[in-house]
């Protein structure tokens, strides 16, 4: 492995590049740890820390991750989701069979808490009102790759089983529909790009800088009321959001010839 000094890219991006590369072709698997920071750098003969921007380059990207005091592993999970959160009710109303396979999400609290800004303009009350949310977190077998909650009217849900601390052997939203008498009619997903609060950070396990994805999902009854704002948050580069839909055919032309009139 070697780099251009006389190229126009810099050599960490270099690196970057052929350490991709090398990924790409399975000459490291995922979960398999690279050689060491001073192992590359004797390789491509540059600076320890010309490796280590190259590292961190990728780990940004979600190609690699570092766990501290062990070393810089290929990683292995990349969330494909599907049909965004369309997923979550089914095509019977009902759970998504990829994400009940492959992820488990855990209830980790309920109860009543200021309302972020996107979440009380759903509802249309002022920032901080007091809402009820139930948090989750959702994981693979080692990795957290979502955190998310549910925000509910207080006036929905008082006395109900939506402001007690227990996960439900169905899915939420058929939870929130009996408890609330209202039913689930349309939804709206907003997805945006953004840099992870300090604790999304934390509970990802991402660096700082690492963007994330965040979608925040509307149900609606019948009348256009919301019942739910659910908001989930997913590591960017180990996120990809899969759409699969159908193409409508031509129509038909009812009036093939343009100089006659159908009566």
């Amino acid at each position: 492995m070697q780099i251009n000094p006389g190229a126009a890219e810099f050599p960490h991006r270099q690196i970057a590049d052929q350490l991709k590369a090398r990924v790409r072709r399975g000459d490291w698997a995922p979960g398999e740890r690279l050689p060491s920071i001073p192992a590359i750098a004797e390789m491509f003969g540059v600076a320890k820390q010309t490796v280590q921007r190259a590292v961190d380059q990728l780990r940004v990207e979600g190609i690699l991750i570092t766990k501290p005091g062990s070393g810089t592993y290929v990683r292995g999970t990349r969330r494909r989701l599907n049909r965004l959160s369309r997923g979550r009710y089914g095509g019977f109303r009902g759970y998504h069979a990829d994400l009940a396979a492959r992820y488990r999400q855990h209830l980790v609290g309920v109860g009543r808490a200021p309302a972020p800004p996107e979440v009380a303009d759903v509802f249309g009350v002022p920032d901080g009102t007091e809402l009820l949310v139930r948090r989750h977190l959702v994981r693979t077998e080692d990795t957290p790759v979502e955190v998310g909650a549910s925000w509910f009217l207080p006036t929905d849900t008082a006395g109900t089983s939506l402001e007690r601390a227990e996960a439900f052997g169905r899915p939420l939203y058929q939870e929130a529909e009996e408890a609330t008498g209202r039913r689930y009619v349309t939804a709206t997903d907003t997805i945006s790009a953004r840099q992870p609060s300090r604790e999304e950070a934390e509970t990802l396990q991402i660096r700082p800088d690492t963007p994330v994805l965040h979608l925040l999902h509307v149900a609606y009854d019948a009348a256009r009321k919301p019942i739910e704002v659910a908001q989930a948050t997913w590591p960017g580069p180990m996120t990809t959001l899969t759409e699969e839909y159908k193409v409508p055919g031509p129509t038909p032309d009812p009036d093939p010839d343009p100089g006659l009139v159908l009566g």
